[in-house]
């Protein structure tokens, strides 16, 4: 057992004492940590001395005029910061059980998802649960990540696992490298290679995460278009705009008809990608939630879209 874990047992630290530590050095002082909390200055200042007396260990030193943590007040911060977090996902949980199902259920959905295989499935969950709203989020690689580690969201679908978080494959969507059925990419009588590519106009989707990863776009051309949408994206190609990797799914009819036809590339004409079924908080996750994911999960087994 470690040094904070004993504290808990018997130092008897309120979660407003280790609140004021937290602002200390979020604020970057007694001063500032005051006004945040609407406390006094001396008030935060005993609150974080009782921690340092309960615990016999010091969590700030003075270097000049200021106050910095010591390695102590390091663990001592970081572990306080999960132990605020965890508190408050308690006490949503426990106000969650209490009203019965959530009120409001946000979902963070990586376009590459079906929408009329989600949105079937949120219509068979309000015909359930007519009383919760959902909120979904549209989102592009990094920006389902995002959602989730800002804590924003309840579950997620997204291509990418962020770093603390478990899931479990949904699916896997197929992208086909795709043009009008008159571009000029179908008319070089012969397999296509990356290099035939590169005169023509590329159509991408933006990543919406604030970090937006360089290494999505694999393709080196002299044209590129980024746009926001999947949908923008479809609507380019079709108007003979240029060549993209469009999720299959989303353009069935317009390969059924012949407006849009696969690009006879040598390799990587075809592209996998994985979709994760993410629950934000697996412990604390309201019967609405749940509930959600089993439809969801039970809509991509029978192909309910």
């Amino acid at each position: 057992m470690n040094l904070f874990d004993r504290s808990i047992m018997s130092a008897h630290i309120s979660l407003e004492q280790w609140r004021s530590l937290i602002e200390v050095v979020d604020a970057g002082g007694y001063a500032q940590a005051a006004e945040r909390l609407c406390k006094s200055q001396s008030a935060v200042s005993y609150a974080v001395q009782k921690i340092e007396s309960l615990l016999g260990v010091k969590a700030f030193e003075i270097q000049g005029r200021k106050a910095v943590l010591t390695p102590t007040g390091h663990m001592l911060y970081r572990r306080a910061q999960a132990l605020l977090r965890d508190a408050q996902d308690l006490e949503r949980a426990a106000h969650k059980l209490s009203a019965g199902w959530e009120a409001v259920i946000t979902i963070a959905a990586e376009i590459l998802l079906p929408t009329d295989l989600l949105l079937a499935g949120m219509q068979r969950f309000s015909q359930e649960s007519p009383g919760t709203r959902i909120e979904l989020i549209e989102s592009v690689l990094g920006g389902t990540s995002d959602a989730l580690l800002s804590g924003s969201v309840d579950l997620a679908i997204s291509p990418q696992l962020p770093t603390g978080f478990l899931g479990e494959i949904l699916m896997r969507v197929r992208l086909l490298a795709v043009a009008h059925a008159d571009h000029p990419l179908h008319h070089q009588g012969r397999e296509l290679t990356y290099l035939d590519l590169r005169a023509y106009r590329h159509v991408v989707v933006r990543d919406s995460g604030v970090k937006r990863d360089p290494c999505t776009v694999t393709v080196e051309v002299d044209q590129r278009w980024t746009v926001s949408q999947v949908a923008t994206s479809i609507q380019a190609v079709c108007k003979g705009y240029g060549f993209a990797w469009l999720p299959e799914e989303h353009i069935r009819e317009q390969l059924r008809t012949g407006l849009l036809r696969p690009l006879p590339l040598r390799e990587g004409g075809t592209r996998e990608a994985p979709l994760y079924l993410i629950l934000a908080n697996p412990d604390f996750a309201g019967p609405g939630v749940r509930r959600l994911v089993e439809i969801i999960r039970e809509s991509v087994l029978n192909k309910v879209i």
